[in-house]
């Protein structure tokens, strides 16, 4: 099996934990120690409207407290996430989040809801298999 037989889906963590625009900083901090993530779908609804990196939340780790509890995550994420199907080719979405230089993708299903999110790692882990897969 070739990168081009394969699929974003088969690599993509499925029904990503998510927060809503109105969640502050320290419960984004939170949900991304507990669930070991370094990136976070924001959804307004059922729609996903941005995503808050580890690195966003480190930027403002400056801020006194005080300053911090007043930032939300829809201040604080990057909109209009770039977004990919389920069923596109693995090659084709790693290729635009290394010409685009980003850590994630939102994966969608073909009626457009949420499926899931690819990283980085998810490439990564991708390749890995990928390359097992030749020897």
């Amino acid at each position: 099996m070739t990168s081009t037989q394969l699929t974003v889906e088969e690599f993509t963590t499925p029904n990503p934990v998510t927060a809503d625009e109105d969640t502050g900083i320290e419960e984004l901090g939170q949900l991304m120690r507990e669930h070991g993530i370094r990136h976070l779908p924001i959804t307004r609804g059922e729609q996903v409207v941005g995503v808050v990196s580890q690195r966003d939340l480190a930027v403002l780790a400056g801020l006194d407290l005080g300053r911090q509890s007043l930032v939300r995550a829809g201040d604080l994420m990057s909109p209009e996430p770039v977004t990919v199907r389920a069923s596109d080719p693995l090659d084709q979405v790693a290729y635009r989040m290394s010409e685009l230089k980003i850590g994630s993708v939102i994966v969608l299903e073909e009626d457009g809801s949420l499926y899931g999110i690819f990283t980085a790692t998810d490439a990564l882990n991708a390749l890995i298999e990928v390359m097992r897969g030749m020897h």
